[in-house]
């Protein structure tokens, strides 16, 4: 056997003198075998360093793999990674794999992602949804018995179970903090696109939380970016404001980044932030960063326990569930509002278009 070659069945057969059924019978427990063969089989198994495939043994009887496929938006977003890791403890004592990819919030990218899925016959598919994707093309699969999961946001064209944070109701918590704090000119940076389902849902709990204080929503104070440097900019870019805003509401843990950067570069300790979703470091921060968090733990491990009980069988209707969120209070989103004095360099000229950071369409 060439040594830059994978070893095969025939390989197996042959080291042991054997056909490929019989090593094939040993190996998938499905034959007869005498002890000797199948203690001959193993043996020249392990000397070789034969790996069965799974994936066309499965497809060959008709059967399920043993893995779940995740399809994520990002790989770089420690929040989702934080959500695989739960996901993966959880299915681990049911002999599942998970196997994961990033759609880079693209459709196309996405439909690509859960065929290759679904062409390994994967025995759970968990997608977070890419905004503008249609998901009808899985009814048929949902029907044959896979179970199929959104999580984090909803998906279209599938009536299916979807696991979710409180989004809504978390913004509104970590803005109506602000206004509890005396903020009444708070800015809103969030994600893009802005028709994601988590922006759009953060962005009605903060108008909620300025609407019931009777504060005017101010579309100059809402502005959307795509990255962390974009949120700096936006930062700036507010910050240059003739009436600038004295509090900062972050809609991702991205964007929090953005804006803690951005404060620190230009020294300002006289903003109040609070951020939706938590971040690394978060209490080393000067002052500690105050956030919104979600159990992302909690989000992986409901959405495959939810998947694991439609794959033993559950049949009831497609249901919502969403994750609680949490007001963590460690210092930014107590800063008090600032006394009135001259106006702060921000460092840009003010109004300036900057590249990355875009104002609100809303």
């Amino acid at each position: 056997m060439a040594a830059n070659r994978r070893p095969t069945l025939a390989d197996v057969a042959r080291e042991v003198g054997v056909s490929a059924k019989t090593v094939s019978r040993v190996l998938n427990e499905d034959g007869p075998a005498s002890a000797q063969t199948r203690e001959q089989v193993l043996a020249a198994v392990a000397k070789l360093g034969f790996q069965p495939n799974l994936m066309a043994r499965n497809i060959r009887v008709g059967g399920p793999d043993t893995t779940i496929g995740l399809v994520i938006p990002d790989l770089a977003n420690p929040f989702f990674g934080a959500v695989a890791r739960a996901i993966e403890d959880t299915v681990r004592d049911r002999g599942l794999t998970l196997l994961m990819g990033s759609s880079a919030d693209d459709p196309d990218r996405e439909r690509a992602l859960t065929d290759k899925f679904l062409a390994r016959r994967v025995s759970i598919l968990i997608v977070v949804p890419s905004v503008g994707a249609d998901h009808s093309h899985l009814k048929s699969h949902r029907t044959a018995g896979l179970p199929v999961v959104f999580l984090d946001r909803p998906g279209a064209g599938l009536a299916t179970d979807s696991i979710v944070s409180s989004n809504r109701a978390g913004a509104h918590d970590g803005v109506a903090h602000l206004i509890a704090h005396g903020h009444r000119r708070i800015s809103f940076v969030g994600d893009l696109p802005p028709k994601l389902y988590t922006r759009r849902e953060r962005l009605a709990g903060y108008r909620s939380a300025l609407q019931e204080a009777d504060i005017p929503y101010d579309r100059s104070l809402v502005i959307n970016a795509h990255d962390q440097q974009g949120a700096e900019a936006a930062t700036s870019q507010l910050l240059g404001l003739a009436d600038p805003p004295t509090a900062l509401f972050a809609g991702n843990n991205i964007m929090a980044l953005g804006i803690v950067a951005e404060l620190a570069r230009s020294k300002r300790k006289d903003v109040a932030v609070v951020a939706f979703d938590d971040v690394s470091l978060a209490e080393a921060l000067e002052p500690a960063l105050t956030v919104v968090a979600q159990d992302a733990e909690e989000l992986g491990r409901t959405a495959a326990t939810t998947a694991l009980a439609r794959l033993d069988g559950d049949r009831s209707r497609a249901r919502t569930i969403t994750v609680p969120t949490r007001l963590i209070v460690r210092g930014s989103g107590e800063q008090p509002v600032p006394k009135p004095q001259a106006a702060h360099p921000a460092g840009r000229p003010a109004g300036t278009t900057l590249s990355g950071c875009f104002p609100s369409s809303d």
